[in-house]
């Protein structure tokens, strides 16, 4: 059995451990995520597991001829030869066995060396070959292009042609044709799209060899892997089961620390006001000095930042009418022979969360850019409802985030008076985290300025969102809190994403669009596979030739009669979910009301006097009445979420 492992490894950057004894072991079967913080050393132990990178004390072993293949996060380019030729590439290590078995082969014939050794060690070359399945490469080639989205006509083009995002494609196709007993993938769904990414899944499910990869993908983690590695302040713990498994296994396991850590954050940040506030006041700054002391002298608490609790809310959203937005025979057209949009009818209600799905080239991108008024070159109409305020998110309105000011200063002068005082969190959120908000805007990478793009389009205050691939370039902490933002949002949102996980909970309508045709599916993104599957076996509704869609097919009408049922279901859920969020924080400001009261009625100054007694003890009466009152409100409508 094939097997790299290393144990009792230890590597530090300057003062700072990034592994601290760790041991972990990957063989035959092994399906591995490695999870942990962005800056937690994830890619560096891949290097290491990989050989690249070595460590500062421990040892690493690897079982003789196993292959190992590893893939980056970024930075591949392939240049010099055709696509076809430089997948052959991949299959290097087939033709330096075929020239050990040839060599071999010619020492026999001549008669040199010990005859029974070199037959020997040439049956197990031969042996290994054949399983390595060398001899297939050419359908295996052809079978890994086509499953990861490039097509025949590729096959002849010179590799320089192809842009960042397909170069990387390039090197994951060579990883997995090499059929190596243990792949090393560092986020391998970077630059996919949901296509590739289901072929990939489905490749990993049924790989022979052991593997351990880097996602921040919680479904493709969930369907390709059975074991977790997390990497935590140096530390690496293993978890058995899928992702989301680890996750609840993990908050259960850190309960008590996150409770000592809320409760840590909530004394740093009476310290910290307290010093804000009176550090410069003669009275107040010798205990000023004392509180920076503590602060100085605390040992701060640290938990994943997974299981750190943000949450915001974009501004309310401004008052539009039930209808958004109306498109009727809209066609877009690059070339002027093919329309890649034809004819294509549309209707947003509001409220409506409509995904666009379909494959690279079928337009998505095109008609978000049309729906946005960024791309005004088409035919047909588009008439917009009343008061409707439009939000629209590229990757390429990084580009647009330049200058000298810092990360914080930049989004301060954009956000809305009251939003500032949330700004570090959301910052946070989105993976700024400590001094990174002091970043200058010209030193930000492009994922970095395409996170601030995004995070400045939800502070504001729109009723129409045109989202094109949010979730890029964010961690599975940061998708939970923008998908959480986006399920409460006020408005309508249309958008197009890779991840299927953030689809599935956020859609609630899906158009999918072909090379010139569309269809609508009126429900949720479940609803659409189970439909697009029953379609491909009956071979039904198919819109193009400038005929519109008005239904998926018969039974479509009824199950959109239960759907809009069960959307009108989830918006009530929802009022109640925020009704018990209001009522649970207006308990807490009470019974913090009642607690002041209470340390009052212990002060002699007034349980002394009679008359001040009695009227405290008439507002705690008071309170603790509010305090019941509001309570029974909450249990009536949690009882509503049961």
């Amino acid at each position: 059995m094939a097997f790299v492992q290393f144990s009792q490894v230890s590597l530090a950057f300057g003062d700072r451990d990034i592994l601290k004894n760790v041991t972990i072991n990957l063989q035959t079967g092994s399906k591995v995520a490695l999870t942990g913080s962005n800056g937690a050393g994830k890619s560096t132990l891949i290097k290491v597991l990989a050989g690249l990178v070595k460590p500062d004390s421990g040892s690493r072993a690897v079982q003789k001829d196993s292959r190992i293949a590893y893939l980056p996060q970024s930075g591949l380019t392939h240049h010099g030869c055709t696509l076809k030729e430089e997948a052959d590439k991949a299959f290097e290590f087939g033709y330096e066995m075929q020239r050990q078995i040839d060599a071999i082969g010619d020492q026999l014939a001549k008669g040199e060396g010990n005859t029974d050794a070199l037959v020997l060690r040439q049956s197990e070359l031969i042996q290994e070959l054949e399983d390595s399945e060398w001899h297939r490469r050419d359908a295996a080639a052809e079978s890994v292009l086509l499953g990861l989205g490039f097509t025949r006509e590729d096959f002849n083009r010179n590799t320089e042609e192809f842009s960042g995002g397909w170069q990387m494609r390039i090197a994951l196709a060579k990883a997995l044709m090499q059929n190596p007993d243990i792949l090393l993938l560092d986020e391998p769904t970077n630059y996919l799209d949901i296509e590739a990414r289901s072929w990939l899944e489905q490749f990993l499910q049924n790989y022979g060899g052991g593997f351990l990869l880097v996602s921040h993908d919680r479904y493709f983690l969930d369907v390709t892997i059975n074991e977790v590695y997390e990497l935590f302040n140096g530390d690496l713990k293993r978890y058995p089961g899928n992702f989301t498994h680890y996750e609840k296994v993990r908050e259960v396991e850190l309960k008590t620390l996150i409770a000592e850590y809320e409760q840590q954050q909530q004394e740093i940040n009476k310290l910290e006001d307290f010093i804000t506030r009176f550090g410069y006041k003669a009275t107040k700054a010798a205990q000023a000095q004392e509180y920076q002391k503590r602060l100085d002298k605390m040992v701060r608490i640290e938990i994943p930042e997974s299981l750190k609790k943000i949450h915001f809310s974009f501004p309310p959203a401004p008052h539009s009418g039930r209808l958004v937005l109306r498109m009727n025979s809209i066609c877009k057209s690059y070339d002027g022979s093919r329309n890649v949009l034809d004819n294509l009818e549309l209707t947003l209600e509001n409220g409506d969360r409509l995904v666009v799905a379909g494959r690279n080239g079928a337009g998505k991108s095109t008609l978000l850019r049309i729906i946005a008024n960024q791309d005004k070159d088409f035919t047909g109409e588009i008439i917009p409802g009343a008061g409707v305020q439009i939000g629209y998110f590229s990757q390429d309105n990084a580009e647009t985030i330049k200058g000298k000011e810092t990360i914080l200063e930049y989004l301060e002068a954009r956000a809305p008076l009251e939003l500032i005082p949330k700004l570090r969190d959301m910052l946070g959120a989105f993976l700024f985290r400590g001094d990174d908000v002091y970043k200058s805007l010209d030193v930000l990478s492009g994922g970095e300025k395409s996170r601030i793009a995004l995070l400045q389009l939800l502070l504001s205050p729109v009723n129409l969102l045109i989202l094109d691939e949010p979730t890029n370039h964010l961690d599975i902490h940061s998708k939970d809190v923008l998908l959480k933002a986006l399920q409460d949002f006020g408005g309508t949102v249309v958008f197009v994403s890779h991840d299927r996980g953030f689809i599935e909970q956020l859609a609630t309508r899906v158009l999918e669009l072909k090379p010139g045709e569309f269809k609508i599916f009126p429900g949720d993104y479940v609803y659409y596979l189970e439909q697009t599957g029953q379609m491909e076996t009956k071979g039904e509704i198919s819109v193009s030739d400038n005929t519109k869609v008005e239904a998926v097919e018969e039974t479509a009408s009824e199950t959109k009669l239960s759907w809009e049922e069960q959307k009108k279901k989830d918006a009530e859920r929802r009022k109640i979910e925020r009704e018990v969020e209001k009522l649970e924080k207006e308990i807490e400001e009470l019974e913090a009301k009642k607690a002041e009261l209470d340390a009052k009625m212990g002060d002699p100054a007034v349980y002394s006097n009679g008359e001040k007694a009695k009227a405290v003890q008439r507002e705690i009466d008071e309170v603790a009445a509010k305090i019941e009152e509001v309570t029974a409100k909450w249990e009536e409508a949690s009882e509503k979420l049961m």
